[in-house]
């Protein structure tokens, strides 16, 4: 915990960093006064250092699987200059005055956390030195410091922070903006590979995540909403739910209409979450009728259809003279492109325990979000915000799913309805289909080349969810997506339908369905100008080396040298047995640069093997954990590889048929192909990669089944029927 709850506004000082973030450091009164006690000292909110010389180091934001509880102490350790084996990480508490915005998502923990994390490590390493310099009566300038230790050379004096804590804890904190910090060179833990703090709990199987926390007198709970998402409960048989053994309480949740809020239900709550689930098989819940009932999937292909041989609802952006351009080109090629929505599939099923006690409520929750689920609680509970306790817990995958907090707020509700603490758990089929699904979508492209091979016109009329102007959650695409820029005649038009399913972000969003659509056509063109797939794609991004204005501009340069980079590492056009082809594919997102190549084989089944994929990454100059980079990258493939290969959700009658891994498979590890990574460190601030490496690998795979059996994908998930020879 950050011991936020002893620090007053008069023992706080809160520096406001970059982005919004607020820093604040706990330097006297009561928290002095903690730390005398112990026997130790907190010289921040982040860290505090014991006698043994064992240093706590506060991770901030959740931890998701994607490697920040080690990844963020690494930035504070290295510059407090502590050997990492002194270090016990401690997930913080969701604390908005201590912390700032806690959040896992949009891969922005690096980009936010690298320089003010660093200068948090080394304002700690100035306040020990500071104690040791004025214990000594020595110049603070003349110590040095390493391992936990200061020195003073002159008199060959040392001591360990463990000794110095207690008297550094009431040393003014320094100047965040002008504390020194490490030249790279001489880094000790950033850029080592380390393995995950958490790692042996997880290998052991030790309670460590939201299903698996228990706290005193708790009870077990199951929340069942209707199929077609938002429908009322008609009825309900609560009498024979309540008949099961152990069943204590059954009833019905009003609820609203806000797809991310308190939706309507049932609810039973039992002495264990069995008895909880027999029960809720007795209820034979009934539901009203609700508008959006007739929706589904093949419905909204067949309406997108329509839209895009009509006016679109609007032009987002118009560059040039696309209709004379292509009516120029010396070849054009039309063709659409559809991807289907898809779950985020957590491991974890989602959960959450509540106590809600004299008009508080303390939450355990594994959220990638946890402010946004204390505002949410607060207002549909009616208490004040401060009144409600976040525990961060950490996360069985989160994908973008637990950036959403419904799960949260249903077990707050039924623990105030109850009267004691309870363990919401979601089965896996609640999961499936009541998730906020990565959008549907629809493109309908024309492109043409001239005789040198260069894209004179592009024109996309987009289809997608969303209704007055506004595109559902993640169901939009940038007027500057790529290739806007990068053609002269450039045109983007937008229709909307309304959709009553909700969507959301899901690693790397929009950009793990728009790079399908992007890359895959610009292999078509090439294809059609008789270019050779790499050497197309380098002419298409030119000689500038960066194209549009800030904050906007897309680093041609950068993007180039991944490409070329992908290229040489998969030895591309070499020769390749039949059935066999390489594709290629790039994309930019989350501040990423990232190329890739993707072997595959085809057999005359049209079986699909993913032999090998190569991975080419810009995230800037400094790799943090190669460990946690690799990890990230590599669980990026193989995601994009399974959705890819494998996964739709497909609507019928309003509502989710998929509801396990059984009709929604996930890529076996008989089916993961070697992955081999390449980074370009380039002199740019480092950036996340929980998502760039996503987006160019499902175009890269569709593209070698092309190089291997001349047929184009344009329809997610792969048909492999279509793929079969003869």
């Amino acid at each position: 915990m950050a011991d936020g709850s002893q620090l007053t506004s008069a023992n706080r000082r809160d520096v406001l960093a970059g982005a919004g973030l607020v820093l604040s450091f706990a330097v006297a009164g009561k928290a002095g006064a903690a730390g005398a006690a112990q026997g130790g000292g907190k010289l921040n909110a982040y860290v505090r250092v014991a006698p043994d010389n064992s240093v706590t180091i506060v991770s901030k934001n959740p931890e998701i699987g994607q490697g920040i509880k080690t990844m963020l102490p690494m930035l504070i350790a290295e510059e407090l200059d502590v050997d990492w084996s002194q270090v016990r990480t401690e997930q913080a508490m969701n604390d908005f005055a201590t912390y700032g915005r806690q959040f896992a998502g949009g891969s922005m923990a690096t980009p936010l956390h690298w320089d003010e994390l660093r200068r948090v490590g080394a304002a700690a390493r100035m306040m020990l030195v500071a104690a040791a310099a004025q214990g000594w009566g020595v110049p603070a300038t003349e110590c040095t410091t390493a391992g936990g230790v200061v020195h003073h050379a002159g008199s060959k004096r040392k001591a360990t922070y463990g000794s110095l804590a207690t008297k550094a804890a009431q040393v003014t904190v320094p100047d965040l903006k002008t504390v020194p910090l490490k030249d790279p060179k001489d880094y000790k833990i950033i850029g080592k590979p380390l393995r995950q703090v958490d790692t042996d709990a997880i290998v052991t199987g030790k309670p460590l995540f939201g299903i698996d926390v228990v706290v005193p007198g708790m009870l077990y709970a199951t929340y069942e909403k209707a199929p077609v998402f938002g429908a009322k409960v008609a009825g309900a048989d609560l009498a024979a739910a309540k008949g099961v053994k152990g069943v204590r309480e059954a009833f019905v949740v009003e609820g609203g209409t806000a797809l991310d809020g308190l939706l309507p239900g049932v609810a039973v709550v039992a002495d264990s979450w069995w008895a909880a689930r027999k029960g809720r098989d007795r209820l034979n819940t009934r539901w009203e009728q609700h508008p959006t009932s007739a929706q589904s999937s093949a419905g909204f292909a067949a309406r997108a259809t329509e839209l895009a041989k009509g006016a679109p609802g609007k032009t987002e952006r118009n560059d040039g003279d696309v209709e004379a351009a292509l009516k120029g080109a010396a070849k054009t090629v039309e063709a659409a492109y559809a991807y289907p929505f898809i779950s985020h599939a957590n491991l974890e099923p989602q959960n959450c325990t509540a106590h809600f006690k004299d008009g508080k409520v303390e939450i355990w929750a594994p959220t990638q979000n946890p402010e946004p689920g204390r505002q949410l609680v607060a207002k549909t509970l009616g208490v004040a915000p401060e009144a409600v306790t976040i525990h961060m817990i950490r996360c069985g995958g989160g994908f973008g799913r637990r950036l959403m907090n419904d799960y949260m707020v249903e077990a707050a509700w039924i623990s105030k309805q109850v009267g004691a603490p309870v363990k919401l758990l979601w089965t896996r089929e609640d999961d499936m289909r009541h998730d906020f699904y990565r959008p549907a979508g629809w493109h309908f492209l024309k492109g043409g080349v001239n005789a040198a091979g260069e894209v004179v016109g592009w024109r996309d009329h987009f289809v997608t969810l969303g209704e007055n102007g506004t595109a559902a959650r993640s169901a939009g695409m940038s007027p500057t997506e790529f290739p806007a820029r990068f053609v002269p005649n450039y045109r983007y038009d937008l229709s909307m339908m309304p959709c009553g399913v909700p969507t959301g972000p899901l690693r790397a969003p929009g950009s793990n369905a728009i790079a399908f659509v992007v890359q895959s056509f610009i292999d078509e063109l090439a294809h059609a100008a008789g270019a050779d797939p790499v050497a197309f794609r380098l002419k298409l991004l030119g000689d500038k080396p960066v194209v549009g204005d800030a904050p906007s501009g897309y680093a041609a340069g950068r993007m180039a040298a991944v490409v070329k980079l992908a290229a040489e590492k998969a030895g591309w056009g070499r020769a390749l047995p039949k059935g066999s082809g390489l594709g290629i594919a790039f994309h930019y997102s989350h501040l990423g640069y990232f190329a890739e190549v993707v072997e595959a084989a085809v057999a005359p089944d049209g079986a699909i093997k993913v032999v090998k994929v190569w991975v080419a990454a810009d995230v800037g100059r400094q790799i943090i954990n190669p460990f946690g980079a690799l990890n990230q990258i590599e669980g990026s493939v193989l995601d994009g590889l399974s959705g890819a290969l494998h996964q739709t959700i497909t609507i019928e009658n309003g509502a989710a048929v998929e509801s396990n891994f059984t009709d929604y498979p996930l890529m076996r590890i008989n089916e993961a192909p070697p992955i081999e990574t390449h980074f370009i460190k380039s002199d740019n601030s480092p950036t996340g990669l929980g998502e760039p490496a996503l987006p160019p690998i499902v175009p890269a795979l569709c593209n070698a089944i092309f190089a291997a059996t001349g047929k184009r994908i344009r329809q997610l998930p792969i048909d492999t029927a279509m793929l079969k020879s003869g």
